[in-house]
């Protein structure tokens, strides 16, 4: 099952699409990437990584480009942007289980996510970086609603 990673970030999303669709002109090498964002790859890795899986953008070989998807979402409107990520973001973890569990707290869901075996989060920050996840992404999209201690999928 694929996860949204916890070090990646709709704003990194938003400018790693900007930047491959304006200064690439859609296609580049990975690390002429890298070099253009000034950023190391190990901190360009968790978005490269969640965007692909999103289907925002495409990777082989060392290539990257922007997907059609991903064009879409880039020039979309606020509201157009969180309903594409909204349904992009269903099929992935942790937000295939907040669906499952329709109301939960940040324990609860941790603890399923670690019966299904999914370790992104099993770490001394996991419990931290998992109520980021699920509010930066799910909280963002209209997928996830959260009151006080309480998550609540909205569907």
């Amino acid at each position: 099952m694929e996860t949204v990673d916890p070090d990646a970030r709709i704003a990194d999303l938003v400018g790693l699409l900007h930047v491959l669709n304006h200064l690439f002109d859609d296609k580049t090498d990975l690390f002429e990437l890298e070099k253009e964002m000034e950023v190391d790859i190990d901190d360009l890795m968790p978005i490269v990584y969640t965007a692909a899986n999103l289907g925002f953008i495409g990777t082989d070989q060392g290539d990257i480009w922007i997907t059609d998807k991903g064009k879409n979402f880039l020039v979309a409107g606020p509201k157009a942007r969180k309903g594409l990520l909204k349904t992009s973001i269903i099929t992935m973890e942790p937000f295939v289980t907040a669906i499952k569990m329709k109301k939960f707290e940040i324990g609860d869901i941790m603890e399923e996510l670690e019966n299904k075996g999914i370790q992104k989060y099993n770490n001394p920050s996991g419990l931290h970086n998992l109520e980021i996840t699920l509010i930066e992404w799910g909280v963002y999209s209209g997928l996830i609603k959260k009151d006080d201690d309480d998550f609540e999928a909205v569907v």
